[in-house]
């Protein structure tokens, strides 16, 4: 779905598995909160020798995303094979759908189980809810670290400013976000591009239907979750897809 910002959501918590209700609303984060998380994201080393990977792949799962949410199903196992090159990866699947449902797998490091689970998932109506995407990533990345976020969409319906806000926490936690957006709306656009940018992460545009595309964006954001920006870069030399991701990080 595309269109102008609509007026700002509830920015409830994210389920779990298993979880029957959601958790309570969380407040926007107080001076003294963010200079704790961030003394916290120093002493991090996300890359840590021997270390898994962890990368959140969120994707938005309202209705006009069924044919991407079926394509992703069937590629999302070359982000293991690519990080299984350099290391290894967990991934933890987040996404949104209906009305106000936005649901968090736990950490999955196989990539038959990922796939079976995604086999599960239909798409329904509904708005888009990256705000709450971006929160359980913060408080995900404060209570156990995460190298790397992927998002995949093409609509947004949210406050700008809000979500800018929780990227820029993103940014001081150093987890860059990897935009990925389907089609070319131009509001869009400049929303996931500043998300990105906050995050230092990438924005990238695929076009619809394009697997081929979708699968370099996937492989890139494995390699860097998996083996940080050298695995990134060595990717880079024979792949332009991860040479304009790689250009765009800080």
């Amino acid at each position: 779905m595309t269109g102008e910002p609509s007026k700002p959501k509830s920015d409830r918590g994210v389920m779990r598995d298993g979880e029957r209700n959601s958790m309570p609303e969380r407040e926007p984060s107080a001076s003294e909160d963010i200079a704790a998380f961030v003394a916290k994201a120093k002493a991090m080393s996300p890359f840590a020798p021997g270390s898994r990977g962890r990368l959140v792949f969120a994707l938005d799962a309202t209705m006009s995303r069924q044919p991407t949410w079926d394509m992703a199903c069937a590629l999302q196992a070359d982000m293991f094979r690519e990080a299984a090159s350099l290391g290894s990866l967990d991934i933890r699947l987040v996404y949104y759908r209906g009305f106000n449902e936005c649901r968090a797998s736990s950490w999955i490091s196989d990539s038959a189980v990922l796939a079976k689970l995604m086999s599960k998932i239909d798409c329904r109506g509904g708005n888009t809810q990256i705000g709450k995407v971006l929160s359980e990533v913060r408080r995900e990345a404060v209570a156990s670290g995460v190298r790397a976020m992927v998002f995949v969409g093409d609509a947004m319906e949210e406050n700008v400013d809000d979500l800018c806000a929780k990227a820029g926490e993103l940014g001081l936690l150093k987890v860059p976000v990897f935009m990925f957006q389907e089609g070319g709306d131009a509001t869009v656009e400049r929303a996931f591009r500043e998300i990105a940018r906050l995050t230092g992460g990438a924005w990238s545009r695929f076009d619809p239907g394009a697997a081929a595309q979708l699968r370099k964006l996937l492989r890139a954001a494995a390699a860097y979750a998996a083996g940080g920006r050298e695995a990134l870069l060595r990717l880079s030399r024979s792949d332009a897809g991860a040479a304009s991701l790689l250009g765009q990080m800080k």
